[in-house]
């Protein structure tokens, strides 16, 4: 591909940003409005946490079979898919007469925005071809991540209170077209030079682990933990695990790469990102409800109770980049699981009547927790990982991530279910299981981000990329045939 104008690089930057924008703002600005929806649609509260996790869920089990499809058929043309099928979602959200169709319309927007986000960012890596340029791209793009995730709930807030709980959906619509209409003008196509084969196998199997075992949670609130119902979903994730153990080894490109697991650092990061986004995911689930309906605030004015989090997300996050570029992920993970583990011990003492400096002070953690752990988790996934396999390294992350935000959600369902619609202590108090996992989570992430930066951890790290490489030397010469 020749190389683009710096105008034209920029231009691409900025389609592929307003991507990430509705993509990721989605996960956090529909949580402002769950009460709105709940009262409409006479939602329940497994229904708001599918509301969520349908989104989250579909964005886990689809995002490396999209990576795969944009690299072999056209990452433009799998954009502009993407996009549109987003923009279809959304409008089919906004129009939902009943909770179901809103959870069914929820999935239609996901399958469109795990066409977005790994295929921008190949989009990215493809137009800004030198490392500095491709670095500040990324960071660029990256901020942009944090700054929508930030700011969705206090978006959401004043579109809720100023519109309806419908208008957070409308809101995606003219930007999704504006980017359809760009990328068709200034996003070149761009493939790979060898395309990774698909695993429909893998993927089936993939969709069913993650889903029974989020199934299985949010519904074990209403049938039990002991249910025949429950404990057959379980068996079926059982099986659906065994059956990725036993057959992605005998792929040449399996879904799951398990090799990559071998690596200490790689396995941490990908642990990190479902303890760090399980804990966030959580938090904004609960929170928005205990700002709405046991303080009894309206939608705008919990989402900018929520704006001080967010602030510390969009300041700490580059700067938490930085320190993991000159000194490596250790520092930032030591302070994000202090910061989950901090938060959720302070939030134990919420009630309905907690001072709401102290409220906010308690959110800050929260903030801070997500912010120092995006770039470590990242680094440290592809740590020492040869080209073949950083790629789909990362994109396992993300996998983690998403996996994380579903069961944060979907715990924290669970954990208050009994005391939903009270207006007393019996919310916060119910609060405290998902609270005291919090400080669990935040533990994990401190010895894991000790763990994963040893010099014991490094050299797993080494021999698990020896064994990738002969799948480079594959790819040279397979590229080298077709010429």
């Amino acid at each position: 591909m020749p190389e683009l104008t710096r105008r034209r690089q920029l231009l691409v930057l900025l389609i592929c940003c307003a991507s990430m924008v509705v993509v990721t703002m989605d996960i956090s600005i529909v949580t402002v409005a769950l009460p709105a929806i709940r009262s409409d649609l006479h939602a329940s509260e497994a229904s708001l946490q599918w509301t969520v996790d349908a989104y989250t869920l579909v964005l886990a089990g689809f995002l490396v079979l999209a990576g795969a499809t944009a690299d072999r058929f056209g990452r433009k043309r799998v954009f502009q898919i993407g996009l549109a099928a987003f923009g279809i979602g959304s409008i089919l959200c906004a129009l939902s007469p009943t909770v179901g169709w809103l959870i069914a319309a929820r999935a239609v927007q996901a399958v469109g925005g795990t066409m977005l986000n790994p295929v921008a960012m190949a989009i990215i890596a493809t137009t800004f071809p030198t490392p500095a340029q491709r670095a500040k791209a990324i960071g660029v793009f990256g901020a942009t991540a944090g700054l929508s995730l930030a700011l969705g709930p206090t978006l959401g807030g004043a579109l809720v209170d100023g519109v309806n709980w419908q208008s957070v959906f409308w809101i995606n619509v003219p930007i999704v077209a504006v980017a359809i209409v760009g990328a068709a003008l200034f996003v070149p196509e761009s493939r790979a030079e060898r395309a990774r084969r698909f695993d429909p196998v893998g993927q089936v199997l993939m969709v069913i682990l993650l889903g029974a075992v989020v199934y299985a949670t949010i519904e074990s609130a209403r049938l039990g933990w002991t249910s025949p119902t429950i404990l057959s979903l379980l068996a079926v994730a059982v099986v659906a695990m065994v059956g990725l153990i036993v057959y992605e080894p005998r792929r040449t490109d399996p879904l799951l790469e398990l090799r990559l697991f071998r690596s200490v650092p790689f396995t941490s990061a990908l642990v990190i990102a479902l303890a760090a986004l399980c804990g966030f995911g959580s938090f904004l689930f609960l929170t928005t409800q205990y700002l709405e309906e046991v303080r009894g605030m309206t939608a705008v004015t919990a989402g900018l109770s929520l704006l001080p989090a967010g602030a510390v997300i969009v300041v700490v996050s580059p700067i938490s980049g930085r320190v993991v570029g000159s000194r490596g992920p250790l520092g930032p993970l030591l302070v994000s699981g202090a910061a989950l583990a901090l938060g959720g011990l302070a939030s134990l003492w919420l009630t309905p009547t907690t001072p709401l400096v102290a409220v906010l002070a308690i959110y800050l953690l929260f903030g801070l927790s997500i912010a120092t752990s995006a770039a470590p988790i990242t680094n440290t996934a592809v740590s020492g990982m040869p080209r073949s396999m950083a790629g789909v390294a990362a994109s396992i992350a993300s996998v983690g991530r998403q996996t994380g935000t579903t069961l944060g959600v979907a715990i924290a369902g669970v954990t208050v279910s009994s005391a939903v619609g009270d207006k007393g202590t019996a919310f916060t108090t119910a609060e405290h299981g998902m609270w005291w996992l919090a400080i669990g989570l935040g533990v994990t992430i401190v010895v894991l981000g000790i763990v994963s930066t040893s010099a014991g951890a490094r050299r797993t790290a080494e021999r698990a990329a020896a064994l990738f490489e002969e799948v480079d030397r594959a790819g040279e010469r397979q590229v080298g045939a077709t010429r």
